[in-house]
């Protein structure tokens, strides 16, 4: 089994970041770009969904790729972990890919094709899968010459029937998250499908100012408890995160899917 734990290891890093946030996907070791970094759709039993990548050699010589499919795991601090073995329940065998290996110009793009047959007996749930963009092994400089190659992962979520999230707060607290104490809230799937939170609410701290907190956009997978922590925004654009005085309330509600999700909570330090 090939795995990689993106976490692990520093020149690692910049891979977890290209698979789960919205902009074009770069790994170190390779001048490669992907987009989009993740794909959200949904198809019927008995549909042949099909759809594209596209892949960008940002280099002055050609870039030699393999593509295939990986399973993943998203664990509670937010790591990534890619499988090539199949996890139980995989939907990877319903997936047809363009090709297994490619190449592209210097300076050039390609428009990657893949599809994902889904069974007419499939049931309501969600296909999960990654598309896995593999450079050629390079050699690191140093005491030890070491192979390493870069890889990119593209999130797919495709939604089968009518499955769908169901998020609910579970509990709440207070976390350090790069260097600020800011409120977390615990938020449980029971759905079939995964949910994100999106969009503002609103809060006021123990100084009476006020604030618009935008939840962080990982994904809470169906049956799991996901921390998503809320984070102030500043009066402008790029300016500094505002110190909190705590205790803290906040009110309104935050949005998942077509749905809304009432918040009423006091957070203390």
């Amino acid at each position: 089994m090939k795995s990689n734990r993106f976490f692990a290891a520093a020149w690692l890093a910049p891979l977890l970041s290209c698979a789960l946030l919205p902009q074009p996907a770069r790994a170190l070791g390779f001048s490669v770009l992907v987009s989009p970094p993740r794909v959200e759709d949904s198809a019927k039993p008995g549909d042949t969904y099909r759809n594209i990548i596209e892949i960008t050699n940002v280099s002055d010589n050609a870039a030699h790729l393999s593509v295939q499919t990986a399973d993943w795991t998203l664990h509670p601090d937010n790591g990534v972990e890619f499988s090539d073995a199949l996890s139980a329940g995989s939907c990877r065998p319903w997936v047809g890919m363009e090709a297994s290996e490619i190449t592209i110009g210097a300076n050039a793009k390609r428009r990657y094709r893949y599809e994902v047959a889904v069974p007419a007996d499939a049931r309501a749930g969600e296909c999960r899968f990654a598309i896995m963009v593999e450079g050629d092994p390079e050699r690191l400089k140093g005491d030890v010459a070491i192979p390493v190659s870069g890889r990119i992962g593209v999130m797919v979520y495709l939604t089968i029937g009518d499955a769908a999230p169901q998020l609910e707060v579970a509990g709440k607290h207070t976390a350090v998250v790069d260097g600020r104490k800011v409120p977390v809230l615990s938020v449980h799937n029971s759905g079939n499908a995964h949910g994100r939170l999106e969009g503002f609410v609103d809060g006021t701290d123990a100084g009476g100012k006020r604030y618009a907190f935008a939840p962080s956009t990982f994904p809470i997978m169906p049956g799991e408890t996901r921390d998503i922590a809320l984070v102030p925004e500043g009066d402008e654009s790029g300016s500094p995160t505002p110190d909190i005085v705590y205790p803290l309330q906040l009110k309104g509600h935050l949005d998942w899917a077509t749905r809304h999700l009432d918040i009423d909570a006091t957070f203390d330090r």
